[in-house]
This record gives C-alpha cells, structure tokens and sequence, in this order.
C-alpha cells in the first residue's frame, strides 16, 4: 500500500467519524425538542412556550452526554470482552 492511499484511507476515515458524530448530535438534539414538546402540549401550564428554546437546547444536550456515556460504557466493555478471545 503507497503513502497516497494510505492517507485517503485516513482522510475518509476521519469524514466518516465526523459525519457520525455530527448525525448523533442532531438525532440527539431533535430528539430533546421533541421532549420539551410534548412536555409544553401537555403540561402548558408548567412548561411555558417563551423558555422552550433554551430547555429544547439543554435537554437535547443532556441526552448527548448521555449517549456519548453509553457509547463509552459500551466500547470499554466490549474491549474487555473481546481481550479474552484467542487470535
């Protein structure tokens, strides 16, 4: 494999990584609105329209960091399964 290829191979792998992360933190973020949605249509009176935007944000941004721990979780208890394998 030439140096060039090898450096494609890198470039399109750092895009792809970017692109997930950028897909999560909109799913993630969409996904908080819709909360604080629901919440306003369905408890108006304790959840008033003028704050929707900033809780939309702060609950999109709660379930990021949640996802972002479970992936972590995740990946270290797959590593530690996996290291048991023989080759």
């Amino acid at each position: 494999m030439n140096q060039e290829s090898w450096e494609d191979n890198l470039e399109r792998s750092r895009r792809t990584t970017i692109a997930r992360e950028w897909i999560i933190f909109a799913i993630c973020l969409g996904f908080g609105g819709h909360v604080v949605l629901v919440l306003i249509l369905h408890a108006p009176e304790l959840w008033p329209l003028r704050d929707a935007g900033v809780r939309g944000l702060l609950v999109g941004l709660s379930v990021y960091v949640a996802v972002q721990l479970w992936r972590s979780v995740w990946w270290v208890m797959k590593g530690r399964a996996g290291s048991g394998r023989k080759p």
